[in-house]
């Protein structure tokens, strides 16, 4: 009993702080979807699913759910796929590897604000790097500010997201890939494996756990990212990169009413939660756990 005693002791501080930080504001969010709260006015009341209602009408909505899904979707891909490639480069023993490997980071830890500032600058029309590279290849018909073009902007948001995040991937995919033993390489190449079989049946196998870890984490991370495009565009030009939390953040902010912003915010709750019953249940099946 003294043992369940002091472990409930060290578990009730983490529970206050995740109550007040975390459980509270999610739960009085959903209430206040239910409400007609604005951030002008003093009288608040209970609407039932008028706030849901205006979200099947409001075109703005569905167009930052399709870009945050294709968001999602195009920036997790493809952080795993190169962060496969770059974990396998760095697994190999070439010259100068280990330099590489203590500078990579460095995208990582570059605060978010200052990347945006730096890629932004590198958008420019005439003096960013990307039109001045373009200028030198041939491809002067193409400078423009690349933020600022409709067709461009989201594909240069999702670069900005891989620029910071494929490093990770690549660490974390390695520290795994190193953690599966060398008898397995042994036996396979004693059996005549390709290295295609060997990365296909040993090495994905061995990192499965951190597959599901990272892929988890930044599907989250990104449908919920705010920083990136509200730094970057702020939605603009004309909602081309509106995703759901900057929409969500511009109705609370900017429109002051909060209670349409927390049905938004509901309704991406919810979205998550699906896909993440789906995502567990088939990595489940798939494992045998």
């Amino acid at each position: 009993m003294k043992e369940i005693r002091k472990g409930l002791l060290l578990i009730v501080p983490a529970l206050v702080i995740m109550s007040l930080f975390t459980v509270y504001p999610l739960l009085d969010g959903i209430r206040m979807a239910f409400t007609n709260k604005h951030l002008l006015k003093e009288t608040v009341q209970y609407v039932g699913g008028a706030n849901f209602k205006r979200i099947l009408t409001d075109e703005i909505f569905w167009i930052s759910l399709y870009h945050s899904v294709i968001l999602t979707v195009s920036v997790v891909v493809l952080q795993f796929i190169l962060g496969l490639v770059l974990a396998w480069t760095m697994k190999q023993k070439l010259p100068g590897m280990s330099i590489f490997k203590s500078i990579i980071m460095a995208s990582w830890v570059i605060p978010v604000a200052a990347t945006v500032i730096m890629f932004k600058f590198m958008a420019q029309p005439d003096i960013g790097l990307i039109n001045i590279a373009l200028k030198l290849l041939g491809f002067k018909n193409l400078n423009r500010y690349w933020l600022g073009d409709l067709n461009a902007a989201l594909p240069f948001i999702i670069m900005l997201h891989l620029w910071r995040n494929v490093p990770f991937y690549g660490i974390a995919f390695l520290a795994a890939m190193q953690a599966i033993p060398k008898s397995y390489y042994e036996a396979a190449e004693i059996d005549g494996a390709s290295a295609w079989r060997k990365f296909l049946h040993i090495t994905l196998p061995g990192i499965r756990s951190m597959i599901m870890v990272m892929v988890t984490i930044h599907v989250l991370w990104t449908f919920n990212n705010f920083d990136f495009v509200y730094l970057a565009t702020g939605g603009g030009p004309v909602n081309a990169t509106d995703v759901l939390p900057v929409y969500v953040y511009r109705q609370c902010w900017t429109s002051y009413t909060v209670s349409y912003g927390a049905a938004i915010g509901t309704v991406m709750l919810v979205i998550l939660m699906i896909y993440f019953i789906v995502y567990i249940r088939i990595y489940e099946k798939r494992t045998g756990s």
